[in-house]
């Protein structure tokens, strides 16, 4: 029986596609149980396929399926851990091309690891209009809210983009 906790996304298909959370509860709850959806989402269209095909870019432009991997982990870590939290941390190049040594383990792992730093960083977060230590863009740093708002356009977006490369390789359709 599928896990049928309230906010939690439920795989629907062997192929990854996933239904949105039924989610009726405060604002950073639902901002956060849309926003783990999509990333979700991102990672169960890469689940199964051969590494060298999602390392392979599906598209002129040279995006992948680990590339979207990859470059999603980059932007977690850069918004929530370096921006947000303000930690004395390098930020990652979120334009940097899977290795040949990544696989989808190791590329979902480091994803995980930086949507738990940012969940944290979330669940932590008590008032939503309080902005953060610094910004990635030439304004004053956004708050929790405009940050959880912007990471489900980036995610939603890449989970688009990852819906496609699927279809492209197996024939497997997004919802």
């Amino acid at each position: 029986m599928p896990d049928v906790t309230p906010g939690r996304p439920t795989d629907t298909t062997s192929r990854g596609d996933l239904r949105p959370p039924s989610i009726n509860a405060d604002e950073k709850t639902t901002l956060s149980a849309f926003l783990d959806y999509l990333r979700e989402a991102v990672i169960a269209k890469a689940a199964g396929v051969p590494d060298q095909d999602a390392r392979t870019p599906g598209v002129p432009s040279g995006t992948s399926l680990f590339g979207l991997l990859k470059h999603l982990t980059a932007v977690e870590h850069n918004w929530f851990t370096w921006a947000y939290a303000g930690a004395e941390v390098d930020l990652l190049d979120d334009d940097a091309l899977p290795t040949t040594e990544e696989t989808y383990d190791t590329l979902v792992t480091t994803y995980r690891q930086a949507i738990a730093a940012s969940n944290a960083l979330t669940a932590a977060c008590e008032d939503l209009d309080v902005p953060g230590a610094r910004s990635l863009r030439e304004t004053p740093p956004p708050s929790m809210r405009w940050l959880l708002v912007h990471m489900i356009e980036e995610t939603s977006r890449h989970a688009g983009h990852a819906d496609i490369l699927r279809e492209q390789f197996d024939g497997a359709v997004g919802r």
